[in-house]
């Protein structure tokens, strides 16, 4: 079996499934399609699947004109119909993994998945899941359902995990430069996931296990959650002490070693850092066992957004203005600049902080037109187009996101105040007395 499925994938003869074409999907359709494999692609969403297949992509940084060459080539197609689940030699799932409202895992799109591809699962496949989770998952949730198939895993199937280390907006390394880990079930799962890789990504590392891999993501996106945590209170700390958080970190940036820096925000957003260290904290209760660093740093980021509104009442205070009534702008929507990705966007809390206060508020993302519904958020707004007047109508602007689009000495020049969350001001020659850091 598993000589098979070699053969097929060495020889390009392979067709590979790609569940979920979102933000991690469509760029590994992508780079498959890149190194001369067929893929079949798999979406609930029918929208997703006929603009595809219309040549259009819905994602900023992956052109329409990549989809079309894709098409034109004969490598690429994609289905709403999940039938087809025995087609492909090797299956990659790519779907989301949320937190419930008690911040505990949310396994739905997992499970819903790995139930599809058990009704369809044949001999010599290949299932990867490369949704970021908690150890333990490929073991304990897809395994058992990929067996109620009646096939067993290591002989009649490959189960293996690789994790998915999209970073939107980054131009220095892609899907295809960006190491993959891959961890196999067993052996043979192992090299026939290595395998699969190897006709797409330039680097593979492999690990010993499943859990192996599926905790190597959780430590790199609880390093990162961590470390912001600590700027994020440092920032607070120094604010109340009348130091510029900003001007630290850039002085300690300057030490060549034992020091790596990390920037405070408005709070976390993306599909990584705001979720998935909570799934290993509410995997370490299952053995008697506090994740507490994880729990503290959940605390502070999570509060980051409050701490901003609570700095922009005080400006307004300060000018004879109460919050309530007063116009705000946000600039930007998306959770991180010169990118259209809003998945957990900490603009979407600010927003509804300031509404619930009272505040009329607008939004200005040239990335992200209209605000689409999100899992938690339906704030139903179109971004507003800039100019002078509008600037000079509003009783704040709030620096939510730093587009390298917007130019903000034109910004602050027209605006009554700005309320800063990313140091996008620093520079500016003119203005800033109207300038609050947040």
């Amino acid at each position: 079996m598993i000589r098979q499925l070699l053969e097929k994938i060495k020889s390009k003869k392979a067709l590979v499934g790609v569940i979920g074409l979102g933000y991690v999907g469509l760029p590994l359709v992508r780079e498959f399609t890149g190194g001369g494999m067929r893929v079949l692609g798999f979406d609930i969403d029918r929208g997703k699947v006929d603009a595809l297949m219309a040549g259009r992509s819905y994602i900023g940084h992956i052109p329409s004109s990549t989809v079309k060459a894709m098409l034109a080539g004969g490598l690429f197609n994609a289905t709403a119909g999940f039938r087809q689940l025995s087609k492909p030699d090797c299956i990659l799932i790519c779907v989301p993994t949320p937190l419930t409202q008690m911040r505990e895992p949310d396994m739905t799109y997992i499970r819903a998945t790995a139930e599809e591809i058990a009704k369809h699962l044949r001999r010599g496949q290949l299932v990867v899941l490369e949704s970021t989770t908690y150890p333990g998952t490929c073991r304990e949730v897809m395994l058992p359902i990929l067996e109620s198939s009646g096939l067993k895993v290591g002989k009649d199937f490959c189960l293996a995990f690789s994790p998915e280390r999209e970073d939107p907006g980054r131009t220095n390394y892609s899907t295809r430069t960006i190491p993959k880990v891959v961890g196999g079930y067993d052996k043979a799962s192992l090299a026939a996931a290595v395998a699969c890789y190897r006709t797409a990504i330039d680097k593979i590392v492999p690990v010993s296990s499943c859990e192996a891999a599926e905790a190597c993501k959780i430590l790199e996106n609880t390093f990162r959650c961590v470390n912001i945590a600590l700027v994020n209170e440092l920032k607070t700390l120094f604010d109340k002490m009348g130091i510029n958080i900003w001007e630290v970190i850039q002085a300690a940036s300057t030490k060549p070693f034992g020091f790596m820096p990390f920037y405070p925000g408005p709070g976390l957003g993306g599909h990584c850092i705001p979720i998935d260290p909570f799934y290993l904290s509410w995997k370490a209760r299952q053995y008697d066992s506090s994740a507490r660093f994880i729990e503290l740093a959940g605390e502070i980021n999570i509060s980051m957004p409050e701490w901003v509104i609570n700095k922009l009442t005080a400006a307004l205070n300060d000018r004879g203005k109460p919050v309530k009534g007063s116009k705000v702008l946000v600039l930007g929507l998306a959770y991180k600049k010169d990118v259209d990705d809003m998945r957990e966007s900490p603009s979407l809390e600010l927003i509804e902080l300031l509404k619930h206060r009272g505040a009329k508020v607008d939004y200005n993302d040239p990335h992200v037109p209209k605000a689409p519904r999100t899992r938690e958020h339906d704030i139903r707004m179109s971004s507003r187009k800039l100019t002078a007047k509008m600037l000079a109508s509003y009783d704040a602007v709030l620096i939510s996101t730093d587009h390298s689009c917007y130019d903000y000495q034109y910004i602050v020049d027209h605006a009554r105040l700005i309320v800063d969350t990313r140091n996008a001001t620093a520079s500016l020659k003119r203005g800033q007395g109207r300038i609050i850091k947040a």
